[in-house]
């Protein structure tokens, strides 16, 4: 593992802690040259589906997209690192768990669409705006509508506390 910082292939660990329910075991280091300490995540393996693109392309599964976009659509929102990997690593267990060889790359774009909505719904729409291709305000605006109509039901939806008034 090389330091990020200066380069350096020597470094110590200096703490490591199981996260995301054990399927990833995070570490702290040390690095011996510099002395800077950096984190580095450890997780098993995994073979995942090819992606089937819109234009038909298939592709391996890369983590890095699914980040990258979630950095992107939460940069300057409350949303913690922390909450981002949750994601990730939920994503892939349900890649995983669908046990297909394929999966078309509009159930990735909608599952993060889902969760996003229920993290941050900044962040949800900036996602879509990229994600959906929006051709013009309208169609963003419609999805804007959409989003306050869903709030609007939730809201509703939730039961009065007792001894509040109606």
């Amino acid at each position: 593992m090389r330091c990020p910082f200066c380069q350096d292939a020597e470094n110590k660990v200096i703490d490591s802690r199981e996260s995301h329910e054990g399927s990833v075991i995070r570490r702290r280091r040390e690095c011996l040259a510099c002395k800077r300490r950096f984190t580095t995540y450890e997780r098993v393996e995994e073979l995942y589906p090819l992606i089937v693109k819109k234009d038909g392309r298939r592709e391996a599964f890369d983590r890095e997209k699914i980040v990258s976009g979630l950095k992107k659509a939460c940069e300057k929102r409350p949303v913690s690192a922390e909450q981002l990997e949750e994601t990730v690593v939920a994503i892939e267990r349900l890649l995983q768990g669908m046990g297909e060889k394929e999966i078309n790359s509009s159930v990735i774009g909608e599952e993060i669409m889902r969760r996003l909505q229920q993290m941050d719904e900044v962040a949800y729409v900036r996602f879509a705006s990229v994600y959906r291709s929006f051709r013009d305000i309208s169609e963003f605006m419609h999805e804007l509508k959409d989003l306050l109509e869903d709030q609007e039901r939730e809201r509703k939806a939730k039961p009065l506390l007792p001894g509040r008034g109606s």
